[in-house]
């Protein structure tokens, strides 16, 4: 099937120009495990951002989606991680700005580092995700969750007890 590799092809190749650089920030942002952290994006972006949530609380991170009932007030010294592809999505950007004016950490995961979004984060992650055969953002979505699964592996590397825990984690009302 020339699709499935075309996809692999974009996705090796977005991934591999993400400057590593961004991808050590966006990793020592996570070194607190006792910061609080709170994830978000619009559509699609919302799923992996509900995805990586989930691999974050597995593996012991307090950890909330925005907008989700269960979800307290974002605080100074919590963090906002938002994904956005255009970076100018008005209700992410909204969300990163009010982030920040309490005093939280805001990290942005998107396609334009040039954009509003990025001028609210303390740290940007640029997905080169814009030049996709691919429908709308899908290489944006799919870059996005490899570079998150991959930061929770990094994460977990030097932990021999991360297996043990995120077994412990996972959800039993199924």
């Amino acid at each position: 099937m020339n699709s499935l590799g075309l996809v692999g092809d974009e996705i090796s190749h977005t991934l591999k120009s993400i400057e590593p650089e961004a991808v050590v920030a966006l990793t020592e942002a996570f070194a607190d495990r006792g910061r609080r952290w709170f994830v978000s994006g619009q559509g699609r972006s919302r799923l992996v951002a509900s995805m990586t949530a989930m691999r974050l609380m597995h593996v012991g991170f307090d950890v909330h989606v925005t907008g989700e009932v269960t979800a307290p007030a974002i605080a100074a010294g919590d963090s906002l991680m938002m994904l956005s592809a255009s970076g100018a999505t008005p209700v992410s950007v909204h969300l990163a700005q009010r982030a920040a004016d309490v005093g939280a950490r805001v990290l942005a995961l998107t396609t334009r580092p040039d954009s509003e979004l990025a001028g609210v984060a303390d740290i940007v992650v640029a997905i080169a995700a814009d030049r996709s055969r691919q429908f709308g953002g899908s290489l944006f979505e799919q870059a996005a969750l490899l570079l998150l699964d991959a930061l929770v592996l990094e994460l977990t590397e030097d932990d021999p007890t991360s297996f043990e825990r995120m077994r412990a984690r996972h959800t039993n009302l199924e």
